[in-house]
């Protein structure tokens, strides 16, 4: 059975005191609402990351990186390496986001390194993909999404997948308060798992999570939840602020 997950990607945002008050507030909102299939993740800045490793110790909130490089070591200043991530005792990250597609000029071939980077170094992966509003309106997005998909994850073994998990987002839905509707995002989603189920089998399709990404708030987290290829959501404005968070949670 597919697990449910919430991440909460926090972005270049939150200093070193906002990230330990809003983890704390996350700590108590989830105490007890957390079901036994429900995985909570947050991604706050590198610099933050040990100080979220030490505050959520015990509790049922995961930690990822959000961004990391392909190459094991070397002369890349400002980059952090996969091996610094395991050090810190971190097993998440996730790669491929639009802002790093967009503003960093992250290929689907500098992405192909980085998930055979990451999952070498048995760090779970969290890979993003999604059409910008050109090719949604072209009608073109369902090929978008298919060669993104191919380029980036399509080199690894059927065993790989068991490290992975999707995360679809329709770029232009993130941080413009449009959203996909539920129906749109299901179909999205259903089509993600049928290009799954052609190259891998029906098995690891059906196992693999597909989190939706494209401003998710409380106010429609539970009806994008409901439908049945969407197991979650990646996160971003609503996951800084601890109730928002929680409530998106809950409706899960």
């Amino acid at each position: 059975m597919r697990k449910k997950i919430v991440a909460g990607n926090w972005k270049m945002n939150m200093n070193f005191d906002e990230t330990k008050k809003l983890i704390k507030g996350i700590k108590k909102g989830t105490k007890k609402k957390v079901g036994k299939n429900t995985r909570v993740i947050i991604a706050p800045s590198f610099v933050n990351l040990q100080t979220a490793l030490k505050r959520t110790k015990k509790s049922k909130i995961e930690v990822a990186s959000q961004n990391m490089h392909q190459s094991k070591s070397g002369a890349f200043t400002g980059e952090i390496s996969a091996d610094m991530l395991t050090s810190l005792g971190l097993d998440l990250v996730i790669l491929g986001h639009s802002e790093r597609r967009e503003y960093f000029g992250e290929t689907d071939e500098i992405l192909a390194k980085k998930v055979t980077t990451a999952l070498e170094n048995k760090l779970e992966t969290i890979f993003c993909f999604g059409e910008v509003l050109e090719d949604r309106k072209s009608e073109n997005h369902f090929n978008v999404v298919e060669s993104q998909l191919k380029k980036g994850l399509f080199h690894l073994k059927k065993g790989d997948f068991s490290k992975i998990v999707l995360a679809y987002e329709p770029v232009w839905a993130i941080g413009t308060g449009e959203t996909a509707s539920p129906e749109q995002a299901q179909e999205m989603h259903a089509f993600i798992r049928e290009i799954i189920a052609k190259e891998y089998g029906s098995e690891v399709a059906e196992n693999i999570s597909i989190l939706y990404g494209g401003s998710v708030k409380p106010a429609n987290a539970k009806e994008i939840f409901s439908k049945p290829d969407v197991d979650g959501g990646l996160i971003g404005g609503a996951a800084l602020k601890a109730d928002d968070f929680i409530a998106i949670i809950k409706s899960i």
